[in-house]
């Protein structure tokens, strides 16, 4: 009796000391101590050991695997553990190789086992094997539940494999929020973002991760305004967003230019006292930059706690965009001090800022230190950067020479950008020939066409120009007509050239100051209390 007392002690006391575990060292320090006690053949004992050693926290996966490798008969939950932890582990091969060990020793299954395979043929896109399991699940009865059935469906669905998703959905006897979720984001990461929207439309009941699926969705469409309009939505049924939703309708707002709507999400913010991690402050200041108010996005970057190099680059691509060289580079030099190591994107910035405000000399130098001291690999985007650079500084030939000794094939893109500086700084010949290369290398854009003929009428080469521009009649090219948008009272109202159909259109024109009394909208009236 006494024994058995004090065998009940040890093995509480030992389970005490695992879950208070924080570290690998103690770890292995309390796996001597269960040898030592003679504890390890206690089966909760061992199973918590097991799971210890194979938690993402602690992950030692050799550990566990030779823990559970002396296990003389592991049961369901062990299995479970140790396909869970591969499944999570930068080798999920090995969980599908567990797993048919499991069935080969006929360890009894349960509804756990299978979310964590499934986990691990979604890491793998393993379709055939995504099929031999949904085979499993519902040969061993497990069809209607719904914990592997939603984990099933994630798998088809974020795998590319819709139709197989669609099928499985309208066969589950039991939908819930998870279910019409991940079709939702299948549908949008399968670009069908209209199937996406009716299957939102048609949800019995919606959750925030509902609306911020959907949201997310419309900005990656560029359907930004759609993006603003259901955050209202979303806002009117009483759902609070947490800061991805945030984050993404204030991306909305940078593209739109919607400073009104980003001024108000900025004040929920704060009003709602919504921690602003690093992903909500770099999209707030980018929001900032692009509607013109680098003193709010400077504002907003001194506050923040940690200062990334995303919220740095936000700041310098701000003074790039608004042609203030000098300052972008004061920040970069600052971000330096800081010790924080510029990314490409952070070089995308500062070349911009260089070419912008005709810095060519720190363009260049800047340039050559991407990869002699910060051992990055110059992108497309990058040579881009120099040919504008070095084109707006009227230097055409050394333009032309680099772009030649790119260890890159150069696109359109890049001759396009000499082709503008030719242009600009008149030299017709040189620009003649690029715009000729570049009609052959981009026959189906318009604008190709439109620079050659302008290129030709600064030459006074009518005739060529003329010729030029009936090409894209000849060829069925469409023209993108020219858009703008204006926000009033926080509608925001695009104009296509050349139509007339936009409501008020009339009102507009007749009043040069016409603001309008368009739809009143819920943001201003949440803030009041309303």
């Amino acid at each position: 009796m006494v024994t058995m007392l004090l065998l009940q002690h040890n093995v509480e006391h030992t389970h005490a000391l695992l879950e208070r575990c924080s570290n690998i060292k103690e770890l292995k320090q309390i796996h001597g101590q269960i040898l030592k006690k003679g504890t390890n053949s206690h089966q909760i004992i061992v199973s918590k050991l097991l799971a210890s050693y194979a938690s993402i926290e602690l992950g030692n996966l050799a550990y566990a695997r030779m823990v559970f490798d002396r296990i003389s008969s592991p049961n369901t939950v062990t299995w479970n553990t140790m396909i869970r932890a591969y499944s999570n582990s930068n080798e999920p091969e090995v969980a599908l190789l567990f797993y048919h060990q499991m069935l080969h020793h006929s360890v009894p299954h349960n509804s756990y086992t299978f979310p964590f395979l499934l986990k691990a043929c979604s890491a793998l896109s393993a379709f055939e094997e995504t099929q031999q399991i949904h085979a499993h699940i519902i040969k061993r009865g497990y069809g209607s539940e719904v914990y592997a059935t939603n984990s099933l469906l994630h798998v088809y669905a974020s795998s590319g494999c819709i139709v197989s998703a669609n099928v499985l959905f309208d066969r589950l006897p039991m939908k819930d929020v998870v279910s019409w979720n991940t079709m939702i984001d299948g549908y949008i990461k399968f670009g069908n973002i209209d199937k996406a929207s009716q299957m939102f439309q048609a949800m019995p009941v919606k959750n925030v991760i509902s609306w911020t699926t959907m949201i997310v969705g419309f900005v990656r469409s560029d359907m930004h305004k759609e993006a603003l309009s259901l955050l209202q939505q979303m806002l009117v049924a009483g759902i609070k967003p947490d800061s991805i939703t945030l984050s993404c309708s204030l991306s909305a707002c940078a593209s739109l230019g919607a400073l009104e709507q980003g001024k108000w999400i900025h004040t929920y913010i704060d009003k709602k006292r919504i921690r602003m991690d690093s992903v909500l402050g770099c999209v707030l200041i980018d929001m900032y930059v692009k509607c013109g108010e680098m003193e709010k996005a400077i504002q907003v970057f001194s506050k923040l706690e940690k200062k990334c190099v995303c919220a740095w680059t936000a700041i310098i691509g701000g003074f790039a965009i608004h042609g203030k060289g000098r300052e972008a580079l004061d920040w970069f030099f600052e971000m330096q001090k800081a010790r924080i190591k510029p990314t490409p994107i952070t070089f995308t910035a500062i070349l911009t800022a260089c070419s912008h405000a005709g810095l060519t000399g720190e363009g260049k130098s800047l340039f050559e230190s991407m990869s002699t001291v910060y051992k990055i690999n110059p992108s497309m985007e990058h040579y881009g950067c120099m040919v504008d650079l070095l084109g707006r500084a009227g230097l055409l030939n050394e333009a032309k020479e680099f772009i030649e000794s790119m260890p890159l094939k150069p696109n359109a893109a890049i001759w396009g950008s000499l082709l503008s500086a030719c242009y600009l700084h008149k030299h017709l010949e040189l620009g003649r020939e690029i715009g000729r290369l570049l009609i052959e290398l981009d026959p189906d854009h318009d604008g190709r066409y439109i620079h050659l003929a302008s290129i030709h009428a600064a030459a006074g080469e009518w005739n060529q120009a003329v010729q030029v521009r009936s090409q894209i009649k000849h060829r069925g090219l469409p023209k993108l007509p020219g858009c703008s948008s204006i926000t009033i009272n926080g509608v925001v109202h695009e104009f296509f050239a050349g139509t007339r159909s936009k409501p008020h259109i009339q009102e507009i024109h007749d009043m040069p100051n016409f603001i309008g009394n368009i739809n009143a909208v819920y943001f201003g009236s949440e803030l009041r209390g309303e």
